[in-house]
Formats: structure tokens, C-alpha cells, sequence
């Protein structure tokens, strides 16, 4: 049974078009990956079908009684709520039953008998309503999937706005979950989760009865979770069955195929044009110069899609700095109450480290202590000699109105507009991302201007903290070869194995040194 129908669904922002007369049709259980370039329009589909966001033309028609769930990327969470709250909120439809069901014994006792077997109906209705949706062990399953997802342990009656980006975010999916929504739309869900409760969502969505729909840049997890591939390129929607290996295979060999009969034509086309120009005066030979003219005339061109820019990443060096790049003495970051032990940590030229362990237990405020963002607690923070840092922020500024030429020009004003243009294209940007405002373009496009930021400033010292969230994954490939190509000092933030285990020569597991207990 059909649960969603989108029907010749085209959109666009100004000049720019994201889709051209898209179909798309789920079905109950499928389990779908929504894949493509950053810029595709994945998150925009999801903003339309859901309703956020009007299509310039094109039909979306939901099943009748059909739950949607959304995890957004963007979703605000309120200051004053716990988590135990947001958990809670999942069954609000549930509590708002409850209410009317108190309203009903209420009028029971001077209700009209006829009006008393109505209101019975309706109490027995609601009364068998709660029991199936287990409404009397709410409680349970909150701390249930809190558990699960971690949450217990950060305190379920803590003010969700105290916690950090990846901890809401596990707060909002937890609350996603225990709304049993008769579809997931999923919106990058292991960005911000840590290795752990990633391989528990993975766990989750491979036996999940219902259907969902997934956006994510993370193959791995694409491969475990999803049986149905539908790709998002150049403004269509195409279908592939099996996960995104198997989509990969398929996609190369169709791609192959289309460029080899591209070629036959071409040659083909040129050889009656060439046929027609040198017989079309000759009388003897113009009637068979006008029916290749009209075979010409009524052949169907085959068209090859534009290639996508591919990024191109590569760090400029600054000049050789001392042996000794860091050094911490009884070190305690923290903000109101320590984050860590006392840490003595020291970092030398050249060493390239990843920092890893659970969300909200430190690994950003360390790299922002070390670069005296956030002042310590406690102990001493010394950088060497000649050291030129560059930082990559988990997230940009999400009001920036600026266009991105804009963006560069104010962090190098010495260059020219064609420096500024050919370094966001060589970024993977095109002529009208380039041109847009920052905040408009897309979680990987505006990943991949702060990244362009960064590879044109000169360093010796890279601090990057979740540099692989949003990326697509020609980004990704281009981003670990310019890591891995670059001579100076790296410390790493990441929860992707696959990523920075070919690029950094140690681990440092930050759980062992936080006092925070996630």
C-alpha cells in the first residue's frame, strides 16, 4: 500500500532549478536512502513533502492517518524544557485523549441517559485507544529508550538548552522514536552522534518494521540500514533496488552505457551533417542529402548531464614552527564546573591525532581552550613558537546574509573577484551557489565555503571539529587526501572510523580523561 505519492513535482530558488517534473512513490516497509551531491535539494524534498515548504507545481498526497516523523537538521529546542520533557512530548496526542476521557467521567453524573451511552461509547473508545498505545507505561518506555540512546545518563530532568548539539540531537530522535510514526523521515541522523549510538540507530533502523527515508552522506551505515536507493542528480529522482553499493555498481554501468551512446551518435550526427553539407547542391545527390536532413531532424538527441565540480582541497603551508606545538600543565577545561582531569597533554610538529569519544564530554572546549576561546579552570596552555592555526567550526553562522563572494573577500581582500570565484569553485561551487547567500545554500555547501576559507589561509596547525558532517562524498574523498597530504600538525575531531583512520598516526580516546558522565 502506497503511504506517499509525489506527482510532477518541480521546484526552484530564483534562476536556480532543484527539480524538473520529479514522481516518487513509498510503500509500506521499504526502507529508503535519499542520496546526492550537497545542493541536490535532498533536505528541500523533505521540507515539501512534509509541508514546510510549497512546490511550484506538482501534486503531494499522503495515505489518510498516516504519522510522519522529521528529524530536522534545523529543529530549535526550548529553553526550560528537560529532557524528559521532549521525551514526553512524543505522547501528546496521547495526553490530550487522557484529558477529554477526565472530561467525559466528569459530565457522567449528570448526563441524560441518552447523552450517558453516547459519552460511554466515546470513554470505552479512548479508554482501549490509551491501552494499545501503552499510554500507562509511558514512564517505562521514556527511560527505555533514554537508556538506550544515552540520555539516562545526562539526567532526564536537565534543561535541554545546557546540552550540547549532539546530545539534542539524540534527544530529538529519541523523542522521533517513541512517537512510532508510521514513517521516519531522516535528515543526516549520525551527524552529531558519537560511534556508539550510531551503531544503535543502525541496529534500530535494520529491524524497523515501518518505512523510512533517509538522508546521509555516511556509506557504511546507508549499506546496513537501507534496501531501496533513490539518487538525486541534475533535477530527477531515479529508483535503484538494494543498498548503496549495489546503487554504485548500477549507476557506473548506466553511466557507461549512456556516454558510449553519446559517442555513436555524435559520430553519427557528424557524419550526416557532413553528408548533407557536401550534397545538398549536387541534383543528383539532393534527395538523399534531404533525407539524412530529415533523419537528422527527427533523431532524439541524447544528452549527457553536466558534471558536477568536484572539490579540490589543499592546505597551504606556513613556515616550519617549533619541535613542540602544544603543551598543557594540570590543564582543566570546563565552563561552570570542570569537564576533564587535570591534562598534560604535549603535541608535537607533524603529529596528526583524532580526538573521539562520546558527545558533551569535552573535545570541543578543549580544542577552543587551546586556542583561548574558552578560558580554563584551571592549569597552563602553551603553544610553540611560529605557529599559524586554522580552525574549522562544527557549525557556520545560520543568519549569515553575506553571498559567499562576499564571505571570501572579507577574510582576503587582496584578491581579485576571479581569485575569489576560482577558489569557491575549486571548492566544488557552482556560479549560482557562488552567488547566493550563505545562509540559504545548503548544510555541505556552506561546510565547503568555510573550507575554502581555510585551505586559502596559510598554517602549519589544523584544528577541525566535525569537518566530514554535511559533506557529500566526493568532498569527503577530496578532504582526507588534503589531510593526509599536508605536512603540518592535525587534531581531528570525528566519529567516522572509515575517515581518519588512514590519516592520523594516534587516537586519543577522550572519555578516559572527562569527568562529564555521558
Amino acid at each position: 500500500m502506497s503511504i506517499l505519492n509525489v506527482e510532477h513535482l518541480s521546484h526552484g530558488f530564483g534562476d536556480r532549478a532543484i527539480f524538473d517534473d520529479v514522481s516518487f512513490r513509498l510503500l509500506r516497509g521499504e526502507h529508503i536512502g535519499l542520496v546526492g551531491a550537497n545542493g541536490e535539494g535532498k533536505s528541500t524534498f523533505f521540507n515539501i513533502v512534509t509541508g514546510k515548504m510549497q512546490p511550484d507545481e506538482g501534486k503531494i498526497e499522503w495515505a489518510k492517518n498516516v504519522r510522519a516523523g522529521y528529524l530536522d537538521q534545523h529543529t530549535v529546542l526550548e529553553k526550560g524544557m528537560t529532557v524528559r520533557d521532549v521525551l514526553k512530548s512524543a505522547f501528546s496526542y496521547l495526553f490530550e485523549m487522557e484529558g477529554r476521557m477526565n472530561d467525559i467521567c466528569d459530565k457522567l453524573g449528570e448526563a441524560a441517559p441518552e447523552e450517558m451511552d453516547r459519552l460511554m461509547e466515546e470513554l470505552g473508545t479512548i479508554q482501549d485507544m490509551l491501552t494499545i498505545h501503552d499510554f500507562y507505561v509511558i514512564d517505562s518506555k521514556v527511560e527505555e529508550v533514554a537508556a538506550a540512546l544515552g540520555l539516562a545518563d545526562l539526567g532526564l530532568d536537565r534543561d535541554v538548552t545546557d546540552l550540547s548539539g549532539g546530545q539534542r540531537t539524540r534527544i530529538l530522535l529519541g523523542k522521533l522514536l517513541l512517537e512510532k510514526p508510521d514513517i521516519l523521515l531522516l535528515d543526516e541522523p549520525t551527524n552529531y552522534l558519537d560511534e556508539e549510538h550510531i551503531n544503535w540507530l543502525k541496529r534500530y533502523l535494520a529491524e524497523y518494521e515501518s518505512a523510512f527515508i533517509l538522508i546521509s552522506h555516511d556509506i557504511p551505515f546507508l549499506n546496513e540500514v537501507v534496501n531501496l536507493i533513490y539518487h538525486m542528480e541534475n533535477q530527477k529522482l531515479d529508483r535503484y533496488v538494494g543498498n548503496y553499493d549495489d546503487f554504485m555498481r548500477v549507476y557506473e554501468v548506466k553511466k557507461s552505457q549512456l556516454e558510449a551512446a553519446y559517442k555513436r551518435q555524435q559520430q553519427e550526427i557528424s557524419q550526416l551533417k557532413d553528408f548533407v553539407a557536401r550534397n545538398k547542391a549536387r541534383v543528383s545527390t539532393r534527395n538523399m542529402a534531404m533525407s539524412r536532413q530529415k533523419k537528422l531532424d527527427k533523431m532524439d538527441v541524447i544528452e549527457l548531464a553536466a558534471e558536477r565540480p568536484k572539490p579540490e582541497f589543499h592546505f597551504k603551508a606556513a613556515q616550519t614552527p617549533g619541535k613542540y606545538i602544544i603543551e598543557t600543565k594540570d590543564f582543566v577545561i570546563g565552563y561552570d564546573e570542570p569537564l576533564s582531569k587535570p591534562l598534560n597533554l604535549s603535541v608535537e610538529r607533524g603529529q596528526k591525532i583524532a580526538l573521539t569519544g562520546a558527545n558533551g564530554i569535552g573535545k570541543t572546549t578543549l580544542i577552543r581552550s587551546i586556542l583561548g576561546f574558552v578560558k580554563p579552570i584551571s592549569g597552563t596552555c602553551e603553544l610553540g613558537q611560529n605557529i599559524a592555526v586554522g580552525y574549522f567550526e562544527q557549525e557556520g553562522d545560520g543568519k549569515n546574509t553575506a553571498t559567499c563572494i562576499e564571505e571570501i573577500w572579507n577574510e582576503f581582500p587582496s584578491f581579485t573577484q576571479y581569485e575569489v570565484r576560482s577558489a569557491l569553485a575549486k571548492c566544488g561551487l557552482t556560479t549560482k551557489h557562488i552567488e547566493s547567500q550563505v545562509r540559504v545554500l545548503s548544510g555541505g555547501e556552506q561546510a565547503k565555503v568555510r573550507l575554502c576559507k581555510l585551505i586559502n589561509k596559510e598554517t602549519n596547525v589544523l584544528m577541525l571539529d566535525e569537518p566530514t558532517n554535511h559533506l557529500d562524498v566526493d568532498a569527503k574523498e577530496a578532504l582526507k587526501k588534503a589531510i593526509d597530504e599536508y605536512r603540518g600538525t592535525v587534531l581531528l575531531i570525528c566519529h567516522e572510523p572509515e575517515f581518519y583512520r588512514d590519516v592520523v598516526q594516534e587516537v586519543w580516546d577522550c572519555s578516559k580523561w572527562t569527568t562529564r558522565v555521558v
